[in-house]
């Protein structure tokens, strides 16, 4: 397995920011699984995580025009380089202007071991939490979180605490992977939290989905 510092990458009109390859589960699913880049990028795996200032660094090379959106997604959980994904978002909003999405399991408060949710006021303006399952032990079973059973209501209580600081909160499924049944299930309990819930393409090794 190689190592570089691909630190931004393309996906369609976003660019794509690879802060870290910790996460804190080991999901069955996981793209990493599948080999080592997405959608034509080099590498995602790091030979170490980067500072702000090497990400900040890595924006002068891309043409920031292009782009629709600065997302945080990269082959580890975004959150878990959380104070350089904040400095990062600032300098991204202060410098381009530009929205900035965080793609995340949900579960940084656990991971940072306090509500970080307040924090992404103001920096965030949109942010994806994998819901992947209406049902905890199923979540359990898929995501092999190092937090067990506390992950799944972890994650639900971040995208409720979350929605108070960022307009745009949206959780996701997968297309094909749920019954119809679990689908509805998922609604309500977006519903109730106050979120968007969407369902996602099928994501193959190249390729990935907003």
């Amino acid at each position: 397995m190689s190592k570089a510092m691909t630190l931004l990458y393309e996906v369609y009109n976003g660019l794509y920011v690879n802060l870290t390859n910790r996460c804190s589960c080991r999901c069955t699913f996981c793209l990493r699984g599948q080999g080592e880049s997405v959608c034509g990028s080099d590498s995602l795996w790091l030979e170490r995580e980067p500072t702000f200032e090497e990400v900040r660094d890595a924006f002068a090379r891309f043409d920031m025009e292009k782009y629709d959106e600065v997302v945080f997604c990269g082959f580890g959980e975004p959150t878990e380089a959380w104070e350089v994904l904040k400095e990062v978002a600032a300098y991204v909003k202060e410098t381009y202007g530009l929205p900035v999405r965080v793609n995340t399991n949900g579960q940084g408060s656990l991971i940072n071991g306090r509500d970080i949710a307040p924090e992404f006021a103001g920096i965030i303006d949109a942010v994806s939490i994998s819901l992947n399952t209406p049902n905890p032990e199923r979540y359990a079973e898929l995501t092999r979180s190092q937090f067990g059973d506390a992950a799944f209501p972890a994650m639900l209580d971040f995208a409720r605490e979350v929605k108070r600081s960022v307009p745009d909160v949206t959780m996701t499924t997968v297309e094909t992977t749920l019954t119809p049944e679990e689908e509805a299930a998922c609604q309500r309990i977006c519903d109730d939290l106050g979120v968007n819930y969407r369902i996602r393409l099928w994501v193959d090794q190249g390729k990935i989905t907003k």
